[in-house]
């Protein structure tokens, strides 16, 4: 089959009569489209929403790289909450593969999303699309509203009625929550069992509101759900709004940068390349069913190893300083904790382990060292 096609492409390159009667271009076109149509029958549909996002994009790669039994199917609005040329930058990185098709559109448009789910029918749906950030819900709640309450709801519905008419419908629903809804948890470890009930920060009370709705959904209508817990990402054209890209691009400019609670918090820094791989796991194999009759489950996806904010902001600068961005040591300002702020996260990740045989190592100055080397390949280019 593929021999078959690589010649009709052949016939449609050589003939260059652009008359619409010409049976020829016609045949062969007519004859491709039926080949890739057949192509797409054998793979398997996953659909990933925030598909220009970090994770999204790395996760949709990593798909595209590895297993072409996929049709990815990418989803995201496209909006200003940092630049949207980096955005951009992520997509034109997955245009080569035939096997991604793009949609630009908003996951709190029901109707927009419909078309989606009855357009490709995806087996396998990868929520990641959200509005991001701790302190911009303070600022701008409505954001938070309209993408993780309604949108996560849209994506339920379409998620439920998929299964209409005795379709398969989806196979597995996989969504992004957050470490920030362990909010005033002060047991540490964070496990997936603690008790979640004290946000501090409205984006987390949307993750966890995502949490009980996913398994609300999956009571009533049996949508395999499983949530994962995401500590701290960073890497290669990560988020701007987060503070490792933050701190660099006010190094590169000779400002100030601020160290919250005086540089005394920890976090759990993830790199991208092992939340990917944790979620191309996950993916693949949906919960069976708990002793309450539910096919639901929540993972912790951390590095296990909290650092603190001094010792990051040091690792980052050493290798800032090697990748040739900056050449000088950072001026500092040490400021009180930020309201939605929690002074530290530490994922235990023994159920992502007991379940997968997986759990995330990348050390910090691993991952800070990519990260430091792309910034300076791309702002150079740009």
């Amino acid at each position: 089959t593929g021999n078959m096609a690589d010649g009709f492409t052949n016939d449609i390159r050589n003939c260059n009569c652009d008359d619409s009667d010409c049976n020829v271009c016609n045949w062969s076109k007519s004859s491709l489209n039926n080949i890739k149509e057949a192509k797409k029958m054998k793979q398997k549909v996953i659909l990933i929403t925030g598909a220009a996002g970090f994770i999204g994009s790395n996760l949709a790669k990593n798909i595209l790289q590895k297993d072409s039994e996929f049709q990815v199917i990418g989803v995201d609005n496209l909006n200003d909450y940092y630049d949207v040329s980096l955005k951009e930058y992520r997509l034109k990185e997955l245009e080569n593969w035939d096997h991604f098709s793009f949609h630009k559109g908003n996951i709190a448009d029901r109707s927009f999303l419909e078309q989606i789910f009855q357009k490709w029918e995806p087996e396998i749906v990868v929520n990641l699309a959200a509005q991001a950030g701790v302190r911009y819900s303070i600022t701008n709640p409505d954001a938070y509203i309209e993408s993780n309450i309604l949108g996560f709801y849209n994506i339920l519905e379409c998620c439920r009625h998929s299964y209409d008419d005795g379709k398969p419908g989806v196979k597995h629903l996989v969504y992004a929550s957050s470490s920030s809804i362990y909010g005033l948890n002060k047991e540490v470890p964070y496990r997936t069992e603690d008790k979640t009930d004290k946000p501090v920060s409205l984006y987390a009370a949307t993750k966890k509101s995502n949490e009980l709705l996913a398994h609300a959904y999956s009571k009533l209508y049996g949508i395999p759900c499983t949530g994962l817990r995401f500590f701290t990402v960073y890497g290669p054209c990560g988020r701007p709004d987060m503070a490792y890209f933050g701190f660099t691009n006010k190094m590169v400019k000779g400002e100030k940068i601020q160290l919250f609670n005086y540089g005394d918090m920890y976090r759990d820094f993830t790199y991208i390349d092992d939340i990917v791989k944790g979620v191309s796991a996950v993916m693949e194999k949906a919960p069976d069913v708990n002793e309450d009759g539910v096919r639901v489950k929540v993972y912790n996806i951390g590095n296990h190893q909290p650092v603190s904010l001094k010792f990051f902001v040091e690792t980052l600068e050493n290798c800032l300083r090697k990748a040739g961005v900056i050449d000088n040591e950072a001026e500092k300002e040490f400021l009180p904790m930020q309201p939605g702020d929690v002074y530290q996260t530490y994922a235990d990740v023994s159920e992502l382990e007991k379940d997968f045989g997986f759990k995330p190592d990348t050390p910090l100055e691993v991952g800070l060292t990519a990260f430091a080397e792309w910034y300076a390949g791309y702002y150079r280019r740009k």
